[in-house]
């Protein structure tokens, strides 16, 4: 399957690498031109075990590439993951100012049904603004475009996070949509493969 993740951290890197090692196709989308150079030299920007050899042999076997541009990655995934960073306001909220830039750009650049995946940690409600986001853009364009939104929140440990994602206790999936449902069993089929984790809500 054909997914995009917005954001090259600790969460989109790990995420993206280890989808692209279980088989999908697999675009990381970052603004840091700096970081995308250094991902697509083979120099990983966070210390994660085992994180340089996934992705070293995942980018060898065309299954995940890094790019800086928007319309590139809109266009690539049917899923776009958002794992961006939600940094605490002042008053102590996440900042949702990235995710929200995020589907914007997807509202902005999309042409077919996208299912737009919240892995960032976010709070209740965000799914509601994330949804609102991507409408306006696509109401300015006067397209009438299918989309889901769905919540996909990670459970990762750093300096554990590939042996967190390969082997989860549990993956949670907050959507309305059997369609979307259905895609990210998809997506996961290969980490349920002994028993089901998946949990919708």
């Amino acid at each position: 399957m054909k997914i995009t993740i917005f954001g090259t951290g600790y969460v989109g890197l790990v995420t993206g690498a280890c989808l692209a090692d279980v088989g999908h196709h697999v675009l990381c989308m970052d603004v840091d031109q700096g970081k995308i150079e250094k991902l697509k030299n083979g120099q990983i920007p966070i210390y994660e075990p085992g994180l340089d050899n996934i992705v070293r042999h995942t980018v060898e076997a065309g299954r995940l590439a890094f790019t800086t541009d928007t319309e590139e990655a809109v266009k690539h995934g049917t899923l776009q993951f958002i794992a961006v960073g939600t940094p605490p306001d002042e008053d102590g909220s996440a900042d949702l100012q990235y995710v929200l830039a995020v589907a914007k750009s997807i509202g902005q650049h999309m042409e077919d049904y996208k299912v737009v995946v919240d892995k960032s940690t976010v709070p209740v409600g965000t799914g509601d603004k994330v949804k609102a986001a991507v409408r306006a853009q696509l109401d300015k364009r006067g397209l009438e475009l299918d989309f889901d939104v769905v919540s996909n929140p990670e459970f990762l440990k750093e300096g554990a996070a590939i042996n967190d994602f390969m082997k989860p206790d549990r993956i949670v999936v907050g959507t309305e949509s059997e369609k979307a449902a259905d895609l990210l069993r998809e997506v996961y089929y290969p980490f349920n493969r002994n028993h089901d984790r998946m949990i919708f809500m």
